[in-house]
């Protein structure tokens, strides 16, 4: 009885860090303008793009407003970028003056809320497409030293994409359909790919299910990964089926060994105390995805670390940099770490889905900016990309 008694508790919340971040945001006052040098940056990069996507916002049957989409960008971009607690702070600097290229206008909170609402995100999302190769084009031009493994991995791979998921954080229950649930819903899940070399999202894809598994986004991904490329991933993305369409398809991958993997041991490459290499097979023949693959343990730090690659030749690719190569997976953590923690993800100005989704695509349309102007100051200080903070750049 008492156990059936403590299974119908409601759970703690789990999200007080999530309230304390809007209370932070909403009693703060608005910041400064964006630094001139990432205000040109914004309006020589993204002002174009959004201009391009005019055309596919009156194909959508949309009427024209005073709030148009390359004024609603800059709107949403000066919200995340300044940053500013509530929308109303952005009604208010608006009515005082311009933003990045948007003109001073009188606007009210509610047309501002109204157009996150309605205004179709993969607008957002399209932008963010088309200023991608705009970035890596400039990055191939920059001489800035890579790190050793880096510049192995330029050197051997065609390109090198890092990918993880993370949930996204709390919607605060103030407005709208979310007054009525009996709990803080999470805003969803996301899961990207990241090009390990310029640090800049190649793809996002996100769902509103905060529950979905990563799994769910294995053919959006294999969708950008091609032949000759290697794709860096963590264990959460582990499927026979998929390693051995990856292999087929030319595609080189590392990833973390689940602790439970069942495999046959097939040639040992080295053995010792602090490190094993075998070539080993996994997957069931029966099911099509059988096949034989690298299996690397490594003794670090007092524990052993296990990592899988198809990549079978040991002078191909080294143990050592294969340890480095699997290292570089954080970057993504970084980078997820970057648009939640210095671009607002942790808090989102409304609860609506496609309010969400034009929040989220706008703050990765910053993070490319920022990676860009970050790159330029490696390359100004001569010093790898690594070695120059994001956040001090910001």
């Amino acid at each position: 009885m008492a156990a059936a008694e403590n299974s119908n508790q409601r759970k703690q919340s789990s999200i007080k860090h999530t309230r304390s971040v809007q209370h932070d945001r909403t009693q703060r006052a608005t910041g400064a303008p964006i630094e001139s040098a990432i205000a040109d940056r914004l309006t020589e990069i993204v002002h174009p793009a959004t201009l391009t996507q005019i055309s596919v916002y009156h194909a959508l049957g949309l009427r024209a407003r005073s709030l148009t989409l390359p004024v609603i960008v800059a709107l949403v971009l000066s919200l995340i970028g300044r940053p500013m607690g509530r929308v109303c702070a952005l009604a208010r600097v608006v009515n005082r003056e311009a933003v990045l290229w948007a003109p001073r206008q009188t606007i009210m909170q509610q047309a501002i809320t109204m157009r996150l609402r309605v205004m179709p995100a993969q607008l957002f999302w399209n932008v963010l497409e088309q200023i991608v190769p705009v970035l890596r084009a400039r990055w191939e031009r920059r001489q800035r030293p890579l790190s050793d493994v880096m510049a192995w991995a330029r050197a051997h791979d065609r390109r090198v994409l890092i990918c993880d998921g993370s949930t996204l954080d709390a919607l605060i229950r103030n407005v709208g359909l979310l007054n009525a649930l009996d709990r803080h819903p999470l805003a969803g899940r996301i899961s990207a790919l990241l090009d390990g070399l310029a640090r800049l999202p190649v793809w996002i894809g996100s769902t509103a299910d905060a529950e979905a598994h990563d799994q769910q986004f294995w053919d959006d991904i294999l969708g950008w990964v091609s032949a000759g490329m290697r794709r860096i991933f963590d264990r959460g993305y582990a499927n026979f089926a998929r390693f051995a369409q990856m292999t087929g398809a030319g595609i080189t991958f590392v990833t973390r060994a689940k602790d439970n993997l069942a495999y046959d041991a097939a040639k040992v490459i080295l053995c010792s105390a602090a490190g094993h290499d075998r070539v080993v097979g996994i997957g069931a023949a029966q099911a099509g995805t059988r096949q034989q693959v690298r299996l690397v343990e490594g003794l670090y730090r007092g524990k052993w670390h296990r990592s899988l690659r198809n990549e079978r030749d040991a002078q191909r690719l080294p143990a050592e940099v294969l340890a480095g190569l699997y290292r570089q997976r954080w970057r993504i953590a970084d980078a997820f770490g970057t648009v939640k923690s210095l671009l607002g993800l942790s808090y989102f100005f409304c609860g609506a889905d496609n309010a969400v989704q034009v929040q989220v695509s706008a703050a990765w349309i910053l993070y490319a900016v920022l990676a860009d102007v970050t790159d330029a100051g490696a390359e100004a200080l001569a010093r790898p990309f690594a070695d120059v903070s994001m956040e001090m750049g910001y």
